[in-house]
């Protein structure tokens, strides 16, 4: 395999895994990776803290539709949103331009559209699944009931898809805005990473061509 200049792009309903697959697809290629990394490089460019920037990130406002025109213009009247959202597209992209890598959520796939060599993939996973993950690994409370578990993973799915569709001119987990849809239900973490590579490897033979 070859990796001089894909980028991976991962979207991902919370509690499919989307994030840990991304990590260890990005170990196995020998590549960089990025997700939270991304909120520490923004606060280092735009002086807030990183604490803000979490609670900010992914939280769109109700005005007009965003546009890639307004990358490199943060004005001060700008919503904070907006400013964050500009502060991390930036950073996308001169990371793309470095080399290879592996990067989680925050509209990657949008704003390197018009990167030739750009790979972005939507995980999914059944509601039970979720859940089940939700409990085990992302400190969900054992004792909340699965009905407020539940509420909680469509929450935050349904506050993704706001932002995504706010920031883009695409809806946020349809197929058709994506080059691959995985199910980690049936796959689980490693199966998802194998279908993951064999599919790099046959766009790195495809783009050698």
């Amino acid at each position: 395999m070859r990796f001089d200049d894909t980028i991976i792009t991962i979207s991902r309903e919370y509690g499919s895994g989307g994030r840990i697959i991304g990590q260890r697809l990005a170990q196995e290629l020998g590549i960089a990776f990025y997700d939270n990394e991304l909120i520490t490089m923004a606060a280092s460019q735009t002086g807030m803290s990183e604490d803000f920037l979490k609670k900010t990130e992914e939280r769109a406002n109700h005005s007009l539709r965003f546009s890639l025109s307004y990358l490199g213009n943060l004005s001060y009247t700008m919503p904070l949103n907006d400013k964050v959202f500009i502060a991390q597209s930036q950073i996308i992209r001169e990371l793309a331009e470095k080399g290879p890598c592996v990067i989680v959520g925050r509209c990657a796939d949008y704003v390197l559209k018009e990167h030739k060599h750009c790979i972005n993939v939507f995980i999914h996973a059944d509601i039970d699944y979720r859940m089940y993950r939700a409990i085990k690994h992302y400190d969900f409370p054992e004792q909340k009931t699965p009905e407020k578990t539940k509420e909680m993973i469509l929450k935050i799915d349904k506050q993704r898809e706001t932002y995504y569709n706010y920031y883009t001119d695409q809806a946020w987990g349809r197929a058709d805005n994506y080059h691959l849809c995985l199910d980690s239900t049936k796959l689980h973490i490693d199966g998802t990473i194998n279908v993951l590579k064999n599919y790099i490897d046959a766009f790195e033979q495809y783009c050698e061509e």
